[in-house]
């Protein structure tokens, strides 16, 4: 009885853990990643168009600069731990929505406004986990707009007065 109950254990958690990769579904390949998967790409990608979309404030958005290739660049100098960090917290976003919504969809395959919506709750949720993982990415993605010079125009800013020591 015992072996069987095991076995049934068994099947139920691989059984789940494969429902899991199946509602994650297929990341198209992406071409001289540091760090980041296609799959954790994907999920920052978007992340990134939700929170700062062509159109909006600026002309320019995330998607234009390309952000999450910007954080795979930031990423893969940092040290082990913090790479190990942030594809926790890309995996638990992606997640998100099975875990914490009981939804059988994945962040990277909700709607655009369903994904902006979803992560604004996380930045109001009462796990500081979730709070964390929010102001964390927020804050990157936006230090990155912010700071490419494709999105200096749209502020009005001309860049830096000294040129920088690649020029």
């Amino acid at each position: 009885m015992l072996g069987w109950s095991l076995a049934a254990g068994g099947v139920a958690v691989v059984g789940g853990a494969a429902g899991l990769w199946g509602l994650r579904g297929r990341a198209e390949p992406v071409s001289g990643l540091r760090c980041l998967s296609a799959h954790e790409y994907r999920t920052l990608s978007h992340l990134a168009e939700a929170l700062i979309p062509e159109g909006g404030a600026f002309p320019l958005g995330a998607a234009g600069l390309d952000l999450a290739r910007a954080f795979d660049g930031y990423l893969a100098e940092e040290p082990e731990w913090a790479q190990v960090d942030a594809k926790r917290a890309l995996g638990l976003l992606e997640y998100g929505p099975v875990l914490f919504e009981r939804r059988l969809s994945t962040f990277s395959n909700l709607g655009a406004g369903e994904r902006l919506a979803h992560f604004e709750r996380w930045g109001e949720s009462s796990s500081p986990l979730r709070r964390q993982v929010a102001i964390g990415f927020r804050r990157f993605l936006n230090m990155m707009f912010y700071d490419s010079p494709g999105a200096w125009p749209h502020l009005g800013y001309d860049g830096p007065l000294l040129p920088s020591e690649a020029e």
